[in-house]
């Protein structure tokens, strides 16, 4: 009887044991979730203040109309960039078109003293640092949840859960380490 006590025993806490496994896989990807949506949140905020930072700068920029064109048509396609990876390349291409605009607002002095588009420039800026932490909590929870999902044993009842994408950059120029020169 008391061995029959001890196998009943066993198998309860190894129930136990496997329904906080579960569980555990269960917040690590509503973790991972959950720093996406700050991504997201981060990028919306970044995509809202661009069309208004554009309508500044065509003011003092009339004859950049292509700038401002692939600037706006890279916000499209980040806007319509679904998960980690589209968005990841997505908004690679954006930075670019930013990279080239602002280099252009370098020759208008007048717009490098406008008023909105300094406290414009500086929201984008401050939003490009939030951004940045929020992609690193995003890809710290990813590493959790996949690592939680790929261990033994919780790999035996991890099947319906899968794995999580990065946020990553696609762009090989973007990982090129910028040339200082005086």
């Amino acid at each position: 009887m008391s061995g029959f006590l001890i196998v009943i025993g066993l198998v309860i806490l190894l129930a136990i044991y496997f329904v906080a496994l579960y569980n555990g896989l269960i917040r690590a990807r509503n973790e991972t979730r959950n720093g996406w949506s700050q991504i997201d949140v981060q990028l919306k905020r970044r995509h809202d203040l661009i069309p208004n930072l554009v309508e500044t700068a065509k003011g003092y920029m009339k004859h950049e109309a292509g700038t401002f064109e692939k600037v706006v048509a890279a916000r499209n396609q980040a806007i319509a960039a679904r998960g980690p990876k589209q968005a990841g390349a997505a908004e690679g291409a954006l930075t670019g078109a930013l990279t080239g605009f602002f280099g252009l607002v370098e020759q208008y002095p007048d717009l490098k003293a406008n008023q909105n588009f300094l406290a414009l420039q500086e929201e984008l800026s401050s939003t490009e640092n939030r951004i940045g932490f929020a992609r690193q909590a995003y890809n710290d929870a990813a590493t959790r949840y996949n690592n939680k999902r790929e261990v033994f044993p919780a790999n035996l009842i991890a099947g319906g859960f899968e794995p999580a994408e990065f946020f990553e950059i696609a762009d090989a120029g973007e990982r090129a380490v910028p040339q200082v020169q005086f």
